[in-house]
């Protein structure tokens, strides 16, 4: 058992210097859908991430990102009682939504693919996300948008599920500063 501490404690700082902190505050999820065709922006003000990613070695990496849902931000403060409710987003039940990745490639020039899951509802589905990595100082940015169906998360169900009401595509943009990742 000694033997174990001794090897796990020796690997500790390792780990530890694989993982990179998200910097909540210079960083962004929003989504645009559109209603009736006009766009209607809207953002989450609270997510985390846990983050160990080496530019150099994008097959190691692992990514896991989760959204609180009840802080969803988009329109008058009726239409956020609204998207919280069961037909929407569901919070009481369903309070995060997350990302798992499954596998990153790189694609040249500080552009990436990440495959993944995306849990939102209780319902998970494979994404893609592309990203692009910005280093900036101390500091990297990753940004990138991707777009879902939101009637395969059941979101906007029952009377919302008509699309020429709302429509199916919602496109979802992030921008996430990260410490600690290493030079691209």
């Amino acid at each position: 058992m000694r033997r174990f501490l001794i090897v796990f404690a020796c690997l500790l700082p390792a780990v530890a210097a694989a993982q990179q902190k998200l910097l909540p505050a210079q960083s962004e999820v929003a989504f645009t859908s559109r209603q009736m065709g006009v766009p209607v922006d809207g953002r989450f003000a609270k997510f985390d991430a846990q983050v160990a990613f080496d530019p150099k070695k994008p097959e190691s990496a692992k990514i896991a990102f989760s959204i609180d849902l009840d802080s969803v931000s988009v329109g008058d403060a009726e239409t956020v009682r609204e998207v919280r409710k069961p037909g929407w987003f569901d919070t009481a039940k369903f309070p995060k939504a997350s990302f798992q990745s499954g596998a990153v490639k790189a694609l040249g020039g500080g552009r990436f693919e990440i495959a993944g899951t995306l849990s939102i509802k209780g319902v998970a589905r494979p994404v893609t996300v592309p990203a692009t990595l910005v280093q900036q100082g101390p500091n990297t940015t990753a940004t990138g948008s991707f777009t879902i169906k939101r009637l395969d998360f059941r979101i906007g169900d029952g009377d919302w599920s008509d699309v020429s009401l709302v429509a199916n595509d919602v496109v979802v943009k992030f921008r996430l500063a990260l410490a600690g990742v290493p030079p691209l």
